[in-house]
Parts: structure tokens; C-alpha cells; sequence
């Protein structure tokens, strides 16, 4: 990181250097680096300390990845084996592979490919899960509504939702993305927040109300979902990625539905880490009976990993953003 983005995250923010590769002490593992995850919530790690401290400048932006060990003095670990953690924009790494917090290294389950590990199967897979099913609550019978619902987090949790008996809407930007949600994932309807009137839309497709909103983006929409939410609504506040670029950001003017004995609730995936196990297996059971589809957007070459990320704002991607850097040896 070369400088903290003011607003839209830029390419001039981070510098390219280059160094040996590090070698391992005692204890410690060389990672080589494969695949990289791209996040929203790597913007807020830009900018001000979040869950965890914000990234100094002059260090190594950090991200979600998988790598192969190529060097091993960790009994813990052997060459060759695939593992994934928080790693960070680079091509070798070395760490001590320690087994709490957010700095832990586990092994990726043998036969599960690197990119489902940080896509399904990793944090955005588990903060649907997670959102859809322990804050969100839905039940059978009831009207679920998701923003970003082409993304990584909205996808999975739409179809969780389906998956929970849910008639599932879903709010996106494309007639490709809407089409993909319908027609792929199983959503009962989509909005192109593009070319409708999200509003309108909303009205027409939730004829009964909303029980559960999941938001992924905040801004104008979440003030439309709101007034619609029925009583006892729950609107899972999971991220706001119109807001994380912004001066000045949004807030809810339509907040006083939520008297409707209703309840709004942020989350981190990571609160719930004592059931990731049970999450995975599940998430692994549906996507293997072909009730679970997972979309991907693959970009190549460290040296794009700034455009890459940008990607996540502009409405680029299209699914889980991730960014392959090489195979396994």
C-alpha cells in the first residue's frame, strides 16, 4: 500500500517491488501463493481499523488466498500441501502458521479445488450461510430479498434461502446477471436496479411484503426494502458496498419501519466460527446435489490484483471475484 484511497479505490494506491524469496526459521512454513479472494471488506481494511487493524502503509496488502507449502520446518505441515488464510498480495510468504484468529493457516480438505475453498466453501460461502440461516432466520413460506444477488454473498444466500423453502427475489445490475439468478440459481424473480424502479419493482414482486432483506449494498435500495418489510421483518445488514467509496455515506431514512417489531442486525462471519464445520458441510451436501451453483470471475496475474479489486465497485464482476496467480507444483 502506497496511500489511503480518499474515495474510489485507485491503482495508484499501491506501488510493485520486488525481494528474494524469504526463508523459513523454526516452526514457520514458505507459502507460495495460487489463488487470491477479493472482498469489499478489503476497502474498509484500507481505510480505518475494522475487525482488525487497518493495513500500514508500506506493507503488503492482505487478502484471502490459497497457496501450496514449498518449505516446511512445521511439523504441523508437509511440502505440497494446499492451505488457506489470510495471505496477502504476493507471490511467497512465511508464516508461523498459528491456529487462532484471523491469522490461522488451515489445511484446504483434500480433494476441494483452491478456488472453491475461497469461494463457496470459504468466508463468502459461510457469511451467506451464516446471514440466510442464524441472523436472517428464514423460514418456510417467507418472501427473502437480496441485494448484490449476482455477487458472492448474494448468490449463495438467495439459494440457501430457496433452499429453506423461500420464495427469493433478487436485486441486481444486468439483464445477464438477472438472467443468471433466474434461470441458473432458481431465484422466484429479479430487479435490474439499472433499468427498473427498484421500488416499483419491489411492490410488484412482494405483493405480501418483505420478512427477510439481506443487504450487501445500503444507500436508496435498503431505504425501498425497509418500506416493505412486514412485521417481525429481519434485515440482515451483511455489507454496503455503494457506501465504502463514499465522503459522506447514506444512512437509512426509512428506519422507522422497523417499529413494525422488526429488527436490523450487522454481522461478521467470523462470530460464528464455532460452527463453521457444520456451515461447510451443509454448504459441500448442496452444491454436490447440484442445489447450490457457484459463480465464479477469474482474473489472472499478480500484477493485476489493484484492477482486480476495483472491479468489485465499478459492477465488473460477475460472481466471487478471484485472481489465480499459479498452479500447484
Amino acid at each position: 500500500m502506497a496511500s489511503r484511497p480518499i474515495e474510489m479505490v485507485d491503482e495508484s494506491n499501491f506501488t510493485w517491488s520486488e525481494s528474494p524469496v524469504p526463508s523459513p526459521k523454526d516452526g514457520e512454513i514458505l507459502v507460495k501463493t495460487l489463488w487470491l479472494s477479493f472482498d469489499p471488506t478489503q476497502r474498509g481494511w484500507m481505510s480505518r481499523d475494522t475487525y482488525m487493524p487497518k493495513i500500514p502503509l508500506g506493507e503488503v496488502m492482505k487478502a484471502f488466498a490459497v497457496g501450496e507449502v514449498v518449505e516446511s520446518r512445521n511439523p504441523v505441515f508437509k511440502t505440497g500441501d494446499l492451505v488457506t488464510g489470510l495471505f496477502g498480495w504476493e507471490d511467497y510468504f512465511v508464516t508461523d502458521a498459528r491456529s487462532g484468529g484471523l491469522s490461522a493457516i488451515q489445511k484446504v480438505p483434500q480433494g476441494v479445488q483452491p478456488d472453491l475453498a475461497l469461494s463457496l466453501l470459504g468466508i463468502t460461502g459461510l457469511t451467506a450461510y451464516f446471514g440466510a440461516i442464524e441472523v436472517g432466520q428464514c423460514k418456510v413460506g417467507e418472501t427473502f430479498v437480496v441485494s448484490a444477488a449476482a455477487g458472492a454473498v448474494g448468490s449463495v444466500a438467495g439459494q440457501i434461502a430457496k433452499i429453506k423453502g423461500c420464495r427469493v427475489i433478487g436485486i441486481a445490475g444486468g439483464k445477464a446477471k438477472c438472467d443468471w439468478i433466474v434461470k441458473e440459481a432458481g431465484f422466484d424473480g429479479a430487479i435490474d436496479y439499472k433499468s427498473e424502479d427498484v421500488g416499483s419493482r419491489l411492490s410488484e414482486l412482494c405483493p405480501k411484503g418483505i420478512d427477510v432483506y439481506f443487504d450487501n449494498v445500503g444507500g436508496p435500495i435498503l431505504d425501498e426494502a425497509l418500506a416493505r418489510i412486514n412485521m417481525f421483518a429481519r434485515i440482515v445488514i451483511c455489507g454496503a458496498i455503494s457506501q465504502y467509496n463514499s465522503k459522506v455515506p447514506y444512512g437509512p431514512k426509512n428506519y422507522v419501519s422497523l417499529m413494525r417489531r422488526s429488527r436490523m442486525e450487522g454481522f461478521l462471519v467470523f462470530q460464528f466460527h464455532s460452527q463453521f464445520a457444520e456451515a461447510t458441510q451443509a454448504l459441500t451436501t448442496w452444491h454436490r446435489e447440484g442445489r447450490l451453483k457457484q459463480k465464479e470471475d477469474i482474473a489472472f496475474g499478480l500484477e493485476n490484483a489493484p484492477r482486480t479489486l476495483i472491479r468489485l465497485f465499478t459492477g465488473e464482476n460477475f460472481g466471487k471475484q478471484l485472481l489465480k496467480i499459479a498452479d500447484p507444483s
